[in-house]
């Protein structure tokens, strides 16, 4: 059964905490996730992955390369969409936040 980490303060509130290795369904790991400080985490096969804090020579400047190169190509094309470090649902284990998506328009993303 998943379990949700708490963190005990000195409120009479218990704040709940996500971490590298939880194991949560999608529900649980938005809720969490909503009540956190954490910039990006993603839930992958039912397991929270908590992003490191990046750098710019390893993933700023390649990220800002790719996301221009996706929008000169979206550009030259018809019926599709860019989009930056949106929440991807894929099904009850499945939560990501992928650097840059390109999809086409028509389809049903929300």
């Amino acid at each position: 059964m998943a379990h949700s980490p708490m963190v005990t303060t000195n409120s009479p509130t218990r704040v709940a905490i996500l971490e590298n290795g939880d194991r949560l369904n999608r529900q649980e790991f938005e809720r969490i996730y909503a009540e956190s400080r954490i910039k990006k985490a993603e839930l992958i096969e039912g397991i929270v992955h908590v992003a490191s804090p990046l750098r710019h020579t390893y993933h700023g400047q390649p990220h800002s390369q790719i996301i221009g190169w996706l929008i000169t190509y979206q550009a030259q094309r018809t019926g599709l969409a860019v989009s930056i470090e949106a929440t991807v649902r894929l099904d009850d284990e499945n939560e990501l936040q992928p650097d840059a998506i390109l999809f086409r328009l028509g389809g049903m993303p929300r």
